[in-house]
C-alpha cells in the first residue's frame, strides 16, 4: 500500500509538471533582508571562524541547493525571522555559535511565489557545514497544520531547475540530509559537536522535486560514516 501511494504520488507530480512548464515565465520577486555591514561582517566572521575561509566578500561558489521548510504558517513570520542580520531569541541552540541571522537565498510562499531574500552568490546561514556552497530555499508552514502545498512543490521545482541552469549544481538535498556529508570534501564545520536534527522538507516532497528535476543527474547523496 505504501508503494502505491508513493508511485501515485510521483505520477501526479510528474503530470502537474506539464502545468508548471506553461507557467516557467514566472517572475522572481525581490523582498531583501537586510544585509547590511553589519550582516556582511557577521557572514565573514563566520566563515572565518566556523569554515576557515577568509574572504573580503561573502561570495560562494554554488555547488549545492537545499529545500527547507520555515514551520511559521505565513510569509510575513517567515520573512521577519530572517530579515535582520543579528539572531534573536527563538533560536538558543544556535547563537552560542554565531550571532549571524539564518536566512536562505529564496523563500517559497504557500500560493508558490517566489521570493529573492538576498544575493545568490553571497553565503547564508541555513545549513550548518555546507553553508559555504548552498543556495537555500526555504518554503513557508510546514507543520501538519500547515503542510507544503502543490504550488511550492511546482516552484521548487522551476527553482531548481533556474539555479541548476545557471549555475554548476553538484547536489540537490533536503535540510534533513545535511549530516551525510559530514565526511565529505565540501563540509567544512569544524565543530564535531554542532548539528541541529532536521526533518524538512519532508520526504515525499523532496522525491518529487528529484523525480522532476532528474534530467540535471545530480550527484547521489554520500552516506553519514560515523566517526
Amino acid at each position: 500500500m505504501i508503494r502505491l501511494i508513493e508511485n501515485t504520488f510521483v505520477l501526479g507530480i510528474i503530470l502537474l509538471m506539464s502545468v508548471s512548464c506553461s507557467r516557467a515565465q514566472q517572475r522572481i520577486q525581490n523582498k531583501p533582508i537586510v544585509f547590511d555591514k553589519e550582516r556582511i561582517n557577521l557572514t565573514l566572521d563566520y566563515m572565518s571562524e566556523r569554515y576557515d575561509l577568509h574572504q573580503n566578500q561573502p561570495i560562494i561558489e554554488p555547488r549545492m541547493i537545499v529545500l527547507h521548510w520555515t514551520v511559521y504558517p505565513t510569509l510575513e513570520q517567515s520573512f521577519e525571522a530572517f530579515k535582520n542580520p543579528i539572531l534573536s531569541n527563538y533560536r538558543p541552540d544556535i547563537k552560542d555559535v554565531s550571532w549571524l541571522n539564518v536566512s536562505a537565498h529564496f523563500m517559497v510562499d504557500r500560493d508558490g511565489t517566489i521570493y529573492r531574500l538576498m544575493p545568490e552568490n553571497y553565503m547564508a546561514r541555513h545549513v550548518i557545514g555546507l553553508n559555504h556552497c548552498a543556495i537555500g530555499i526555504e518554503n513557508v508552514g510546514g507543520t501538519d497544520e500547515n503542510p507544503l502545498t502543490k504550488a511550492q512543490l511546482e516552484s521548487n521545482i522551476w527553482l531548481v531547475h533556474y539555479l541548476a541552469d545557471k549555475y554548476t549544481i553538484e547536489y540537490l538535498i533536503g535540510h534533513c540530509e545535511y549530516t551525510n556529508f559530514e565526511s565529505h570534501e565540501l563540509w567544512l564545520e569544524k565543530d564535531e559537536n554542532y548539528r541541529t536534527e532536521k526533518e524538512d522538507p519532508g520526504r515525499d516532497f523532496m522525491q518529487a522535486v528529484r523525480v522532476a528535476t532528474k534530467k540535471f543527474d545530480f550527484k547521489i547523496n554520500p552516506k553519514k560514516i560515523d566517526k
